[in-house]
């Protein structure tokens, strides 16, 4: 069973995408946690889990924390994919994502904004 799999993990994940709805508040956390909606490659379901990132101009970062234990990232390596970012500037925000892996296993998407 993976850590996306266990029901606390699902729980702060929905507990998270719901309070970034929130007007006052979702404000304020949609700064540096956002929401990104994905096609899995395997599955063709679509899913959505909040994620941490940092942005400058349309390009955006995502560090994945305990990357060994999550799975999502991977539906971006080699060409990568399409992914969209909710609520990205009030408005849900399409771009071309790409993961990579450093040489310390760290794990980086970086999302360049379509147009």
């Amino acid at each position: 069973m993976g850590l996306n799999d266990r029901p606390f993990v699902r729980w702060v994940n929905t507990f998270f995408s719901e309070l970034a709805k929130v007007p006052l508040l979702g404000s304020v956390i949609r700064r540096r946690l956002i929401v990104i909606r994905y096609v899995g490659r395997r599955s063709g379901k679509t899913f959505e889990t909040p994620v941490a990132f940092s942005r400058r101009g349309d390009d955006v970062t995502i560090g994945v924390a305990f990357p060994d234990n999550k799975s999502w990232w991977r539906n971006f390596l080699g060409d990568g994919g399409t992914i969209t970012l909710v609520g990205l500037d009030g408005a849900d925000r399409s771009g071309h994502a790409i993961a990579t892996r450093d040489s310390a296993g760290r794990v980086a998407v970086r999302v360049r904004l379509a147009g």
